[in-house]
């Protein structure tokens, strides 16, 4: 799930050479050194690492074109989930600085609040189209979705999403007990990481349903968010470049050809994967960290996009589903206006991709201020993402947490 906006310092700078670069240290020290005040990514200070907020907004829209068309080779040029993940553990690493217990407190409070006004639209309209639930206790998946919400048949596309966000919220309340695990043992983590990839892909796993997906999910994105650690405590720049290369070389060929041999039925889909998802995934991740600009010039209009996608990243993935699936009966409306009938491509995909991002805007507009609240800031219908406010922002989300 994407992770709501907030200071995201760089990793620590590496140490001084001395030859112990082969391979992954442990922790330089009890406690992770202190992020640098200024961005890595070059924005000119505010906290903000702009190389991380442009990941996350590419991420983001990768998740909606790929719902918008299916086109499974997305998931091999960016596997955007598995990003999104990195990106939420690196954050999470660092606010772990600050007692466990507060973070994910707060965490979950981010998460949650906009996911309760989701969950209570979905549910209404559901009940609207005749479901009565037949299990009440699972109705409280709703309310804190720690497995699969029950819904219906003529919701699943708008529900089907939320396995990211079961998983984020797994990997949240799991992060201050992995964060102790890997910092005193990174190697053998991400190695339990690739053999939990390995049981789940070959259905070996000893669970059953339900608890079985959200295993299954969790094991194949943990390495993600370990590396996320990794990035934060500044152990991948500790690291030598011809190692990282080596490292991701042979994930991503390991994935790759996982993928190629276990093709499903709408071809080479990371999605069905896991373990071509897992290997895939790191390889990226690795190489996306690891070799991240040191500075980043401002782009006009663009950093205006990535800023409201950052500020709004919860609300864009929650909704888009349901913007595409609004999409349809309104393009429908738009073949009974003649002129529409007559001069817009109103069978074409590209069209609807291209309805969907107003349909998101306006629930940025009509529910998105739901962040700001969690966040205990100002709520702001439209957050413009500009360099002064994105610094007073900072601040106020950095006291809250």
């Amino acid at each position: 799930m994407p992770e709501a906006p907030e200071a995201a310092a760089p990793a620590a700078p590496p140490p001084p050479a001395d030859g112990a670069g082969s391979h992954i240290p442990g922790p330089r020290s009890s406690s992770p050194a202190a992020p640098a005040a200024a961005s890595s990514g070059g924005g000119g200070g505010g906290g903000r690492d702009r190389y991380l907020d442009l990941l996350r907004a590419l991420a983001l829209v990768r998740v909606v074109v790929y719902h918008t068309f299916g086109w499974a080779w997305l998931t091999l040029l960016l596997p955007s989930i598995g990003i999104m993940f990195a990106l939420a553990g690196s954050l999470a690493a660092h606010s772990l600085q600050r007692p466990a217990l507060s973070v994910v407190r707060g965490r979950l409070r981010r998460l949650l609040v906009p996911f309760w006004l989701f969950s209570a639209a979905v549910n209404v309209l559901m009940l609207l189209h005749g479901w009565r639930p037949h299990s009440w206790h699972r109705m409280l998946l709703w309310i804190l979705p720690l497995a699969d919400p029950p819904g219906t048949a003529w919701a699943e596309q708008i529900i089907a999403p939320l396995w990211y966000i079961r998983t984020y919220l797994w990997l949240v309340l799991l992060s201050p007990w992995l964060l102790k695990a890997f910092r005193t043992a990174p190697r053998p983590c991400l190695a339990a990481c690739g053999a939990l990839a390995v049981l789940a892909q070959y259905d070996r796993l000893p669970l059953t349903e339900p608890a079985l997906t959200p295993v299954v999910d969790l094991a194949t994105f943990a390495a993600c968010w370990l590396l996320g650690f990794a990035h934060r405590d500044g152990l991948l720049d500790a690291l030598r470049a011809r190692t990282v290369v080596a490292a991701a070389a042979l994930c991503l060929v390991a994935g790759g050809w996982f993928a190629y041999t276990h093709p499903t039925d709408e071809g080479i889909d990371l999605g069905e994967i896991p373990l071509a998802q897992a290997l895939w995934s790191a390889g990226f991740v690795l190489l996306l960290l690891r070799f991240r600009p040191r500075r980043m010039g401002r782009v006009p209009g663009a950093d205006g996009a990535v800023g409201l996608l950052n500020a709004r990243a919860v609300t864009v993935y929650l909704w888009h589903e349901v913007a595409l699936f609004v999409s349809v009966p309104l393009i429908d409306l738009m073949w009974d206006v003649p002129f529409f009938e007559a001069r817009l491509p109103l069978d074409a995909t590209w069209f609807q991709f291209l309805v969907v991002w107003p349909l998101i805007g306006a629930a940025v507009l009509l529910v998105g201020w739901t962040e700001d609240l969690a966040a205990r800031r100002r709520p702001r219908l439209w957050p413009a993402g500009g360099p002064k406010h994105g610094r007073r922002a900072c601040g106020r989300a950095a006291r809250a947490r």
